[in-house]
């Protein structure tokens, strides 16, 4: 998978992919992956509501609002150099298998 968690990703399609009023695409971290459902929760993305009863986890009860699962297709890598959502390809390198911006060459595993 060429997405992992704690990567920056921005959204491709949906109501997420909307740029902010300086035209920059709005970007979030993935907080958690997914893999055999091919889904990722991306911080801020794919807000929903949910109606909590009150308990003693939630003393208080009400509406929360949190995040949902977001399919990873509609996710891409962003690349701080190029400044937009790119797609990664896989290169060995010394350190092994290293994911890279396929425009810039930007590598996103380099430590």
């Amino acid at each position: 998978m060429k997405i992992r968690r704690d990567d920056i990703v921005v959204a491709v399609s949906g109501r997420q992919a909307v740029k902010d009023k300086s035209g920059k695409p709005i970007t979030g971290k993935v907080l958690r992956v997914f893999p055999d459902r091919g889904t990722a929760l991306v911080e801020g993305f794919n807000l929903v509501k949910r109606h909590l009863r009150k308990g003693p986890k939630t003393p208080q009860g009400g509406i929360v609002e949190k995040e949902a699962p977001l399919r990873l297709c509609k996710l891409m890598l962003y690349c701080p150099e190029c400044k937009k959502g790119v797609r990664a390809v896989i290169r060995r390198s010394a350190e092994g298998r290293v994911r890279a911006c396929r425009r810039c060459g930007h590598a996103f595993d380099a430590s």
